[in-house]
């Protein structure tokens, strides 16, 4: 379903906030920071600040449009309609890999049959060191 469409069956307007925030993270590639997005439009769109950012992707998170994961330096943001996937974080240069959802499964299996336990690991966040920094340290 159309996000315009969503925000409009839950009685709220699309403004030119909410339209270009989403047209950003439709047109996104990669994982954005709220200061990315706000970086994007502070000159598109007259009286935009970081609050309204920030607002924004609360209400498109809490209707299902956006999702946020949380890492170590704060949080990221991609559009809903991305599959389902986890992220790898370089704690030394910060970069953001994707990884599929499949990579977990194993350890979902694990833990049922040992512990009886229903683990939720959709978008989870695994830091580490990546290979482009391992290789600099050597």
């Amino acid at each position: 379903m159309s996000c315009s469409i969503t925000l409009k069956q839950k009685g709220y307007r699309l403004t030119p906030q909410r339209r270009l925030i989403l047209d950003i993270l439709h047109s996104e590639n990669s994982h954005l920071r709220a200061d990315d997005i706000y970086e994007r439009i502070k000159h598109q769109l007259n009286g935009v600040n970081i609050s309204t950012v920030y607002r924004t992707l609360d209400l498109l998170e809490n209707l299902g449009l956006v999702i946020r994961t949380e890492y170590e330096n704060g949080h990221i943001y991609h559009h809903a309609e991305e599959s389902h996937h986890h992220h790898l974080v370089c704690l030394k240069c910060g970069r953001i890999q994707e990884c599929s959802e499949t990579i977990l499964a194993p350890l979902g299996t694990k833990l049922m049959r040992e512990y009886g336990f229903e683990a939720d690991l959709s978008h989870q966040v695994i830091n580490g060191t990546c290979s482009g920094c391992r290789k600099a340290a050597t």
